[in-house]
């Protein structure tokens, strides 16, 4: 969290980020150009470099969200305008601030002390997760985190067009095919984000207070990442634990109208 990091150690500009390792290109290149005064590649450095300051970023296997496989991590956090309101030293507003950099980064406005959502209804984001090829370590295999995910989807649309008590506005969250700042913006006008465990509920770090998160999740990917980034901003957190990959869509639903009904519309 260099951007974060820059802001504690008083650092009069955002910070260059350098990559030690390579990666293909996706949308996550407008988040590191928006984010940051500069990106470049260490490999691309002819000679020694000398930097004034430097913010090394724990690999991705060291850093904290790991740590919650094995043992409790006592933070929890709120918004900055309720710390704001209600001081509280066992809470913390980083990771709320962070969401709000990243909201601010791709031109949406941040109003801490009015949440904003969509006038007319409730949406709710379905974070989809395509198929992927996996690591040749786990043997290079297609993997599915939630194998019904369609019928799963197709379940909730019926449910959401015949939801009586108000307008539910579901939103197909193909992030893959859309542009980071697309991606934000769903986020942001979501009151309840719902998807199988996987990289694009990272996403959460820019979700609005108040917003529920609903994580589903099969039995091979039982890690606590999702869960402790909710934690970190006070946002309500709800999972389905899977047997397999596959959910039963009665469950979801059940889950679901649960949600929708205590946030009311």
């Amino acid at each position: 969290m260099p951007t974060i990091s820059s802001r504690v150690t008083g650092l009069p500009n955002r910070p260059h980020v350098v990559f030690v390792d390579g990666h293909c290109t996706t949308q996550l290149e407008e988040t590191w150009e928006a984010l940051f005064s500069s990106i470049n590649y260490a490999k691309n450095f002819s000679g020694s470099v000398c930097f004034r300051h430097a913010i090394f970023s724990p690999l991705g296997y060291e850093n904290v969200l790991f740590k919650g496989l094995n043992e409790d991590v006592d933070c929890h956090g709120a918004s900055a305008h309720d710390l704001w309101q209600n001081p509280d030293d066992r809470k913390t507003a980083r990771l709320s601030e962070f969401g709000e950099m990243i909201r601010a980064a791709f031109g949406f406005q941040v109003n801490r002390h009015r949440i904003e959502k969509p006038a007319l209804g409730l949406n709710v984001l379905f974070v989809r997760r395509e198929d992927y090829l996996a690591h040749p370590r786990h043997g290079g295999k297609v993997e599915s985190r939630l194998s019904n995910e369609q019928e799963v989807f197709d379940a909730i649309q019926s449910w959401a067009s015949n939801f009586l008590e108000c307008k539910i506005n579901l939103v197909n969250g193909l992030f893959a095919h859309m542009s980071m700042k697309d991606q934000v913006r769903a986020i942001q006008d979501a009151s309840v984000i719902i998807g199988a465990h996987g990289a694009g509920l990272t996403h959460i770090v820019s979700a609005t207070p108040k917003t529920v998160i609903l994580e589903i999740v099969s039995s091979q990917f039982r890690r606590p990442h999702f869960q402790l980034i909710a934690q970190w901003k006070g946002l309500e957190y709800n999972a389905i634990y899977l047997g397999g990959s596959y959910a039963k869509t009665a469950v979801v639903i059940d889950k679901l109208s649960h949600i929708v009904t205590s946030i009311g519309c």
